[in-house]
Protein backbone atom coordinates (compact mmCIF):
# COMPACT_ATOMS: atom_id res chain seq x y z
CA UNK A 1 0.00 0.00 0.00
CA UNK A 2 2.99 2.34 0.78
CA UNK A 3 4.33 1.35 -2.41
CA UNK A 4 1.36 2.34 -4.42
CA UNK A 5 0.60 5.52 -2.29
CA UNK A 6 4.22 6.59 -3.06
CA UNK A 7 3.77 6.29 -6.94
CA UNK A 8 0.27 8.20 -6.81
CA UNK A 9 2.31 10.88 -5.32
CA UNK A 10 4.97 10.77 -7.46
CA UNK A 11 2.60 10.88 -10.34
CA UNK A 12 0.33 13.59 -9.07
CA UNK A 13 4.01 16.10 -8.33
CA UNK A 14 4.77 14.74 -11.85
CA UNK A 15 1.08 16.22 -13.46
CA UNK A 16 1.40 19.31 -11.45
CA UNK A 17 4.83 20.19 -12.71
CA UNK A 18 3.73 19.67 -16.38
CA UNK A 19 1.08 21.35 -15.61
CA UNK A 20 2.75 24.41 -14.39
CA UNK A 21 5.05 24.33 -17.62
CA UNK A 22 2.15 24.24 -19.95
CA UNK A 23 0.59 27.60 -17.66
CA UNK A 24 3.50 29.23 -18.16
CA UNK A 25 3.90 28.04 -21.29
CA UNK A 26 0.88 29.97 -22.51
CA UNK A 27 1.69 33.44 -20.70
CA UNK A 28 2.77 35.58 -22.74
CA UNK A 29 4.94 38.30 -21.10
CA UNK A 30 4.61 41.99 -22.46
CA UNK A 31 6.32 44.83 -21.31
CA UNK A 32 4.23 48.30 -21.50
CA UNK A 33 4.41 52.00 -21.43
CA UNK A 34 2.49 52.91 -18.51
CA UNK A 35 0.39 55.09 -20.14
CA UNK A 36 -0.88 51.64 -22.05
CA UNK A 37 -2.61 50.40 -19.15
CA UNK A 38 -6.03 51.59 -19.81
CA UNK A 39 -6.19 50.44 -23.69
CA UNK A 40 -4.06 47.28 -23.00
CA UNK A 41 -6.76 45.65 -20.32
CA UNK A 42 -9.23 45.47 -23.74
CA UNK A 43 -6.43 44.69 -25.72
CA UNK A 44 -5.36 41.94 -23.73
CA UNK A 45 -9.19 40.43 -23.55
CA UNK A 46 -9.84 41.13 -27.36
CA UNK A 47 -5.97 39.22 -28.31
CA UNK A 48 -6.98 36.17 -25.99
CA UNK A 49 -10.26 35.69 -26.98
CA UNK A 50 -9.37 35.39 -30.57
CA UNK A 51 -5.93 33.41 -29.57
CA UNK A 52 -6.20 32.00 -26.36
CA UNK A 53 -2.93 33.43 -25.48
CA UNK A 54 -2.92 34.65 -22.09
CA UNK A 55 -1.04 38.09 -22.02
CA UNK A 56 1.17 39.11 -19.01
CA UNK A 57 2.00 43.04 -19.06
CA UNK A 58 4.16 44.36 -16.87
CA UNK A 59 3.86 48.62 -17.41
CA UNK A 60 6.32 50.91 -15.90
CA UNK A 61 8.13 54.23 -17.10
CA UNK A 62 9.82 52.91 -20.78
CA UNK A 63 12.91 53.96 -19.94
CA UNK A 64 12.92 51.83 -16.52
CA UNK A 65 11.53 49.16 -18.77
CA UNK A 66 14.43 49.47 -21.38
CA UNK A 67 16.96 48.62 -18.45
CA UNK A 68 15.23 45.66 -17.28
CA UNK A 69 15.03 44.42 -20.83
CA UNK A 70 18.97 45.26 -20.87
CA UNK A 71 19.58 43.12 -17.77
CA UNK A 72 17.53 40.06 -18.70
CA UNK A 73 14.39 40.45 -18.18
CA UNK A 74 12.32 37.88 -20.00
CA UNK A 75 9.69 40.11 -21.60
CA UNK A 76 9.14 38.79 -25.20
CA UNK A 77 7.69 41.85 -26.62
CA UNK A 78 7.92 45.53 -25.66
CA UNK A 79 5.50 48.63 -26.01
CA UNK A 80 6.84 51.76 -25.50
CA UNK A 81 5.92 55.29 -25.57
CA UNK A 82 8.68 56.31 -27.64
CA UNK A 83 10.93 55.01 -30.63
CA UNK A 84 13.88 56.09 -28.81
CA UNK A 85 14.12 53.57 -26.40
CA UNK A 86 13.20 50.76 -28.41
CA UNK A 87 15.82 52.28 -30.98
CA UNK A 88 18.05 51.80 -28.15
CA UNK A 89 17.60 48.17 -27.70
CA UNK A 90 17.80 47.53 -31.48
CA UNK A 91 21.14 49.29 -31.73
CA UNK A 92 22.20 47.66 -28.38
CA UNK A 93 21.31 43.82 -30.06
CA UNK A 94 18.27 43.01 -27.85
CA UNK A 95 15.43 43.53 -30.12
CA UNK A 96 14.49 40.94 -33.02
CA UNK A 97 13.97 44.36 -35.76
CA UNK A 98 14.12 47.94 -35.85
CA UNK A 99 11.02 49.63 -34.04
CA UNK A 100 7.58 49.82 -35.04
CA UNK A 101 5.45 52.42 -34.73
CA UNK A 102 1.92 51.39 -33.53
CA UNK A 103 0.11 54.42 -32.08
CA UNK A 104 0.93 58.24 -31.64
CA UNK A 105 -0.46 59.63 -28.37
CA UNK A 106 -1.62 62.95 -27.72
CA UNK A 107 -0.42 64.98 -24.48
CA UNK A 108 -3.38 67.18 -22.14
CA UNK A 109 -3.25 69.21 -19.50
CA UNK A 110 -5.95 68.03 -16.83
CA UNK A 111 -7.26 68.80 -13.31
CA UNK A 112 -10.54 67.49 -11.13
CA UNK A 113 -11.06 71.34 -10.85
CA UNK A 114 -12.96 72.80 -13.13
CA UNK A 115 -10.32 75.41 -14.37
CA UNK A 116 -10.37 77.50 -17.74
CA UNK A 117 -7.62 76.13 -20.23
CA UNK A 118 -8.21 78.36 -22.93
CA UNK A 119 -4.92 80.35 -21.35
CA UNK A 120 -3.45 77.55 -19.24
CA UNK A 121 -0.26 79.00 -20.28
CA UNK A 122 -0.94 82.07 -17.68
CA UNK A 123 -3.41 79.78 -15.44
CA UNK A 124 -0.39 78.16 -14.31
CA UNK A 125 1.23 81.25 -12.96
CA UNK A 126 -1.64 81.79 -10.85
CA UNK A 127 -1.14 81.64 -6.68
CA UNK A 128 -3.85 78.77 -6.61
CA UNK A 129 -2.04 76.66 -8.61
CA UNK A 130 0.99 75.82 -6.04
CA UNK A 131 1.55 71.72 -7.83
CA UNK A 132 2.01 70.94 -11.15
CA UNK A 133 2.65 67.17 -12.21
CA UNK A 134 4.60 65.47 -15.34
CA UNK A 135 6.19 62.34 -15.87
CA UNK A 136 10.00 62.64 -15.15
CA UNK A 137 11.71 63.38 -18.65
CA UNK A 138 14.62 61.22 -18.05
CA UNK A 139 12.60 58.18 -18.09
CA UNK A 140 8.53 58.78 -19.13
CA UNK A 141 8.13 60.09 -22.79
CA UNK A 142 5.21 62.34 -21.56
CA UNK A 143 7.25 63.88 -19.03
CA UNK A 144 9.43 64.75 -21.82
CA UNK A 145 6.72 66.03 -24.21
CA UNK A 146 5.59 67.91 -20.88
CA UNK A 147 8.44 69.65 -20.58
CA UNK A 148 9.30 70.63 -23.72
CA UNK A 149 5.52 71.84 -24.24
CA UNK A 150 6.46 74.00 -21.04
CA UNK A 151 9.58 75.11 -22.72
CA UNK A 152 8.18 76.40 -25.75
CA UNK A 153 5.70 78.29 -24.22
CA UNK A 154 8.16 80.20 -22.25
CA UNK A 155 6.70 79.36 -18.67
CA UNK A 156 9.22 76.47 -17.83
CA UNK A 157 11.86 78.57 -15.47
CA UNK A 158 8.75 80.47 -14.18
CA UNK A 159 7.02 76.86 -13.44
CA UNK A 160 9.69 75.10 -12.21
CA UNK A 161 9.24 75.37 -8.71
CA UNK A 162 6.00 74.23 -8.98
CA UNK A 163 6.46 70.94 -10.77
CA UNK A 164 6.50 67.35 -9.10
CA UNK A 165 7.99 64.64 -10.92
CA UNK A 166 6.06 61.46 -11.17
CA UNK A 167 8.32 57.84 -11.55
CA UNK A 168 5.86 57.13 -14.75
CA UNK A 169 2.11 58.37 -16.33
CA UNK A 170 0.57 56.67 -13.68
CA UNK A 171 2.18 58.03 -11.03
CA UNK A 172 1.04 61.33 -12.41
CA UNK A 173 -2.42 60.30 -12.88
CA UNK A 174 -2.86 59.62 -9.75
CA UNK A 175 -1.53 62.77 -8.37
CA UNK A 176 -4.28 64.47 -10.56
CA UNK A 177 -6.85 62.06 -9.67
CA UNK A 178 -6.53 62.54 -5.90
CA UNK A 179 -6.52 65.93 -6.10
CA UNK A 180 -2.29 65.64 -4.73
CA UNK A 181 -1.88 68.83 -7.47
CA UNK A 182 -4.19 71.39 -9.28
CA UNK A 183 -2.98 70.21 -12.74
CA UNK A 184 -1.01 68.13 -14.23
CA UNK A 185 0.62 66.77 -18.04
CA UNK A 186 -0.71 63.54 -19.35
CA UNK A 187 -2.12 61.33 -21.85
CA UNK A 188 -5.54 61.63 -23.85
CA UNK A 189 -6.15 58.14 -22.81
CA UNK A 190 -6.63 59.03 -18.91
CA UNK A 191 -10.05 60.61 -20.06
CA UNK A 192 -10.80 57.66 -22.43
CA UNK A 193 -10.84 55.22 -19.30
CA UNK A 194 -14.33 54.21 -18.14
CA UNK A 195 -12.60 52.40 -15.15
CA UNK A 196 -12.01 56.42 -13.65
CA UNK A 197 -15.05 57.21 -12.31
CA UNK A 198 -13.48 60.99 -10.98
CA UNK A 199 -14.53 63.83 -13.30
CA UNK A 200 -11.92 65.26 -14.80
CA UNK A 201 -11.65 68.39 -16.90
CA UNK A 202 -8.96 68.62 -19.41
CA UNK A 203 -7.44 70.29 -22.71
CA UNK A 204 -5.61 68.37 -25.65
CA UNK A 205 -1.93 70.33 -25.66
CA UNK A 206 -1.00 72.10 -28.79
CA UNK A 207 1.07 69.05 -30.62
CA UNK A 208 3.17 71.55 -32.09
CA UNK A 209 4.67 72.56 -29.10
CA UNK A 210 6.12 68.81 -28.32
CA UNK A 211 7.69 66.45 -30.67
CA UNK A 212 5.48 63.96 -31.68
CA UNK A 213 4.65 61.23 -29.10
CA UNK A 214 5.23 58.26 -31.43
CA UNK A 215 4.70 54.91 -30.01
CA UNK A 216 6.71 52.15 -31.27
CA UNK A 217 7.35 48.44 -30.25
CA UNK A 218 10.14 45.70 -31.31
CA UNK A 219 10.35 41.81 -30.42
CA UNK A 220 12.58 40.93 -27.09
CA UNK A 221 15.42 38.95 -28.47
CA UNK A 222 15.68 35.25 -26.88
CA UNK A 223 17.82 32.14 -27.90
CA UNK A 224 14.49 31.03 -29.19
CA UNK A 225 11.64 33.69 -30.16
CA UNK A 226 8.12 32.90 -29.02
CA UNK A 227 5.70 32.22 -31.52
CA UNK A 228 2.90 33.75 -29.11
CA UNK A 229 4.91 36.98 -29.41
CA UNK A 230 4.96 37.25 -33.47
CA UNK A 231 1.01 36.79 -33.05
CA UNK A 232 0.95 39.32 -30.65
CA UNK A 233 3.52 41.12 -32.44
CA UNK A 234 0.86 41.23 -35.67
CA UNK A 235 -2.09 41.69 -33.47
CA UNK A 236 -1.08 45.02 -32.12
CA UNK A 237 -0.83 46.29 -35.93
CA UNK A 238 -3.83 44.71 -37.02
CA UNK A 239 -7.24 46.48 -37.75
CA UNK A 240 -9.48 45.55 -34.51
CA UNK A 241 -6.44 46.32 -32.30
CA UNK A 242 -6.04 49.91 -34.02
CA UNK A 243 -9.86 50.42 -33.36
CA UNK A 244 -9.55 49.92 -29.73
CA UNK A 245 -6.46 52.28 -29.95
CA UNK A 246 -8.31 54.97 -31.37
CA UNK A 247 -11.40 54.39 -28.95
CA UNK A 248 -8.74 55.61 -26.44
CA UNK A 249 -7.49 58.24 -28.05
CA UNK A 250 -4.69 57.45 -29.91
CA UNK A 251 -3.76 58.31 -33.38
CA UNK A 252 -3.12 55.22 -35.66
CA UNK A 253 -2.26 54.82 -39.57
Amino acid sequence: MNKIYRLLLRVSVFLAGMNGITANAQNLKVAIAANLQPVMKVLQEDFTKRTGIIVDAISGPSGNLTTQIKNGAPFDVFLSADMGFPQELFKSGLAVQKPVVYASGALIICSTQKLDFNNWQKLLSAASIEKIAIGNPEIAPYGKAAEEALKYERVYDKMKDKIVLGESITQVNTYITTGVVQVGFTTLSLVKDADIKTKLYYKVVNPKTYKPIEQSMVLVKQKQINPQAEKFYRYILSAPAKKIFTRFGYKVN
